[in-house]
């Protein structure tokens, strides 16, 4: 046994050698030789393990993503599938995951020719499949959600880092690439020339990017998540996937496991039983109720920076799964807004700042955002308090309304 963690570490340290002459500047072709002798046992956990170790070792996540296409290149046609990792039954989220990818590709494709027609004669008929191409391919959005919200708190309750500061940034990056194509392909007059440096500019990077990150799951994600993550957290993914919803096509049904109490160590009060409180006492149910029927959304972080609680309205702003709960809030976030985060809990921690505000346009809503620090009766620090709000309608009222009027009819 001692002999084959050794081999493992070893392996590891070596890929991580190789990443770091990639960094350097050495060509794929200089390390292909030194790889192919490495990586014939090598598998996902290990890839896994060394982007993570080279982030412990002070590697800047930004840096280990701007590389992260080069290693799975240069990886990619070495490394072999987890060997203790049985295929996925229909209805398993993996499975689900792995259907996504093949219609996303197949999407890719189509995308692809509609490029190729746009860049070759510039018609607005070629423009036109593009567009709706570009449209269909932003559902990708749900399977980047799931993953980011469901798979990561999971592999990092695990010890599982690097694939959720790496992966996270990369999914952006998609994002942004997409987002942009979208907006380019939205001009009406263009010349075949104009059309030519937008393919070329944006389009195959955006459909580069999407294909990328499709072979960095099946090569990386998707077996780490499978040898890794318990049956019960398994089914607390499947539970919670319908919230988040599914990209390009449905899951197929078949695999349902149990959903576990979550947390398990949480305390239940008998129904009926109130909770004591200096200004009042209220039920279980009642509390609930109370978070249900708030006109803002509740989101609480703990003195240890975990996410502790968040409500569960109908018509949540920022949409939360129960995957998040216990996990760091830094990790809840896209790396790049990491640092405003921690300087919020910083500040709120050492006293220097009590609430700070944000508001912004969203999807043509108003939506404002307030971050609170809690205190004990002694003023010590107990958490953050995130109170989230659609303030469309609000911000639109003027003059006054005195007398009763219902907004809407309710039938009993």
């Amino acid at each position: 046994m001692s002999e084959l963690i050794n081999n493992r570490a070893k392996r590891i340290e070596e890929l991580k050698g190789i990443i770091r002459h990639l960094h350097a500047g050495a060509s794929p072709e200089e390390v292909r030789g030194q790889l192919r002798q490495i990586v014939r046992e090598t598998d996902a956990t290990e890839i896994a393990a060394m982007e993570q170790s080279l982030i412990a070792d002070g590697m800047p996540v930004e840096e280990v993503r701007s590389m992260c296409d080069l290693h799975s290149q240069v990886l990619r046609e070495f490394v072999l599938p987890a060997p203790t990792v049985g295929d996925a039954p229909p209805g398993h989220p993996v499975d689900t995951f792995r259907r996504e990818n093949e219609a996303i590709l197949a999407a890719v494709a189509r995308l692809r020719e509609s490029l190729a027609a746009l860049a070759g004669n510039g018609a607005a008929e070629a423009r036109d499949r593009a567009r709706a191409v570009a449209h269909e391919l932003f559902d990708v959005e749900k399977h980047y959600r799931r993953k980011e919200e469901l798979l990561f708190p999971f592999l990092e309750k695990h010890g599982i880092v690097g694939p959720s500061k790496v992966m996270w940034a990369k999914d952006d990056e998609a994002r942004g690439l997409l987002k942009a194509l979208s907006e380019a392909l939205s001009v009406e007059e263009a010349s075949a020339e104009e059309w030519r440096l937008v393919v070329e500019t944006v389009g195959e990077p955006a459909a580069a990017a999407l294909a990328e990150m499709v072979s960095k799951e099946e090569l990386v994600l998707l077996p780490l998540s499978l040898g890794t993550l318990s049956a019960d957290e398994w089914g607390l993914v499947h539970a919670e996937s319908p919230r988040v919803g599914w990209c390009l096509v449905p899951p197929r049904e078949g695999w349902l496991p149990p959903l576990p109490s979550f947390p398990p160590d949480a305390l239940s009060l008998p129904a009926g039983k109130a909770v004591a409180l200096p200004s009042g006492h209220l039920t279980l149910e009642q509390l609930q109720g109370i978070f249900e029927a708030l006109p803002v959304d509740l989101t609480f972080v703990d003195a240890d920076d975990r996410v502790a609680f968040f409500s569960e309205g109908p018509d949540r702003v920022f949409s939360r799964t129960r995957a998040i709960l216990g996990r760091k809030v830094q990790h809840c976030h896209p790396p790049k807004s990491v640092d405003v985060v921690e300087r919020i809990l910083d500040d709120f921690r050492a006293g220097r700042q009590h609430v700070a505000e944000f508001w912004l346009e969203l999807h043509g809503r108003f939506v404002h955002v307030r971050y609170f620090a809690v205190r004990d009766a002694k003023g010590v620090y107990a958490g953050c308090l995130e109170v989230t709000q659609d303030a469309t309608r609000i911000r639109a009222l003027r003059g006054e309304r005195r007398l009763l009027q219902y907004e809407t009819a309710v039938t009993a």
